[in-house]
This record gives structure tokens, sequence and C-alpha cells, in this order.
């Protein structure tokens, strides 16, 4: 019979937790590098003027 090293749950949870922000923070500073939150807010006005026509 085998036996095999249980890690425990609470060291999963932190290593997942650890995970998840490191993916966050990641994915976060790909968002801001190509800023398409505050060039979509740029443009917004100008379609709104557009609709006055």
């Amino acid at each position: 019979m085998k036996t095999y090293n249980k890690i425990a749950t609470s060291k999963l949870v932190a290593r997942f937790d650890e995970e998840l922000l490191n993916i966050l923070r990641e994915d976060l500073k790909a968002f801001k590098a190509n800023d398409h939150f505050a060039t979509s807010n740029k443009q917004a006005p100008a379609q709104r003027n557009l609709k006055a026509a």
C-alpha cells in the first residue's frame, strides 16, 4: 500500500491565493500598459456629439 504525503489544506489555499494574486497583478500591468480604459473614455464625449446631428 502506497502512502501519499498530503499537503495541508491551508497550504493549498495559501498557494492558490498567491498564484491568483500574481495572475491578477500581471493582468493589471498588461491592462495599464494598453490603457484601453483611458482611450475609451476620451472617445465617449466625441460619440455623444455625433448623436446630436
